[in-house]
């Protein structure tokens, strides 16, 4: 019976054995499960905190990129307080992305930092849309603007061709005026006449020479003493000299002979006489009549020996 007892007795010591032997294997084993699971828990955690890093750095570098091709036209900006506001967002992006590339932080460090990395990436987009709104407003404004110039130009040469073609036709008018002020002559005529005054048909022969016309009645022309200016220029092209100097066309020309007679816009006959001071000779003379600055009639004579 005793012996009974003890195969009882050492059998069931067996079977504890057996059992706490097979618990420890189990915890073991369990444990190593649980560890791996922790671990690829781990792994998979950290990839999600690098794909989130990399997300908001490309986010970053778009925003820049965004910002940079609107960067030459910040000159519409009245002052520069967005692009300190951007540039000061930037510098506090870029150090938290450096931080998460350098330091070695457990994934719950690196969540926070990501977190706070979202947070500074959500205020750089917030200052970039302001910053864009902006530019498009004050370029549209600005388009506005050449627009307004561009039509200010358009009246402005239509308002100076307007002048322009006002101030010629007052020209023309004022020429008009002046020339219908000026004197009208007929009858222009060269007479040479011999030492006893009477016509001569040979120049060489002639001691005086005579220029007469008809001047016509103008009532729009100013009425008083007229001065009447004679030039007589010789075949050789030498004037015959000896009268007053007078004004023409802003120079000072020299004269044959002059006369002063009173108009009263009346016919008015007009005769101017010159003394023979040189030898004349046969050929063509021109003979000029000026008077009140305007050069009345210009005429040519064949003078015969």
């Amino acid at each position: 019976m005793q012996k009974n007892q003890k195969i009882i007795l050492f059998g069931g010591c067996g079977v504890v054995i057996c059992l706490i032997a097979l618990i420890i294997v189990l915890i073991a084993n369990n444990s190593s499960r649980t560890s791996e699971v922790n671990e690829a828990e781990a792994r998979a955690d950290s990839l999600r905190l690098v794909n989130d890093q990399l997300q908001l750095a490309n986010e970053f570098n778009q925003l820049n990129a965004e910002f940079s091709q609107y960067e030459d036209q910040q000159v519409y900006l009245k002052n520069d307080s967005l692009v300190r506001q951007y540039n000061q967002a930037r510098m506090k992006v870029e150090g938290l992305l450096k931080e998460l590339n350098a330091e070695k932080r457990s994934n719950s460090q690196n969540r926070a930092r990501i977190k706070q990395l979202e947070g500074e990436i959500a205020t750089l987009k917030g200052i970039v849309k302001h910053y864009l709104e902006e530019i498009k407003r004050l370029g549209e404004e600005n388009e506005g603007l050449k627009m307004e110039i561009q039509q200010i130009n358009a009246k402005n040469e239509q308002l100076a061709s307007q002048v322009s073609a006002t101030t010629q036709s007052n020209q023309e008018l004022a020429q008009t005026v002046k020339l219908a002020k000026k004197l009208n002559i007929t009858g222009v005529s060269l007479m040479a006449y011999n030492k006893k005054g009477k016509k001569e048909k040979n120049i060489t022969k002639a001691r005086q020479l005579g220029v007469s016309f008809t001047v016509s009645p103008n009532n729009t022309a100013a009425p008083g003493m007229k001065d009447f200016f004679i030039r007589v220029i010789s075949p050789e092209g030498t004037l015959l000299g000896g009268g007053p100097a007078f004004s023409f066309d802003g120079a000072s020309l020299s004269s044959t002979a002059k006369r002063s007679m009173e108009y009263a816009n009346d016919e008015l006959g007009v005769s101017v006489y010159w003394d023979v001071n040189t030898t004349l000779t046969p050929g063509d003379y021109t003979v000029e009549v000026f008077c009140d600055g305007y050069r009345l009639a210009s005429r040519h004579f064949t003078m015969k020996k």
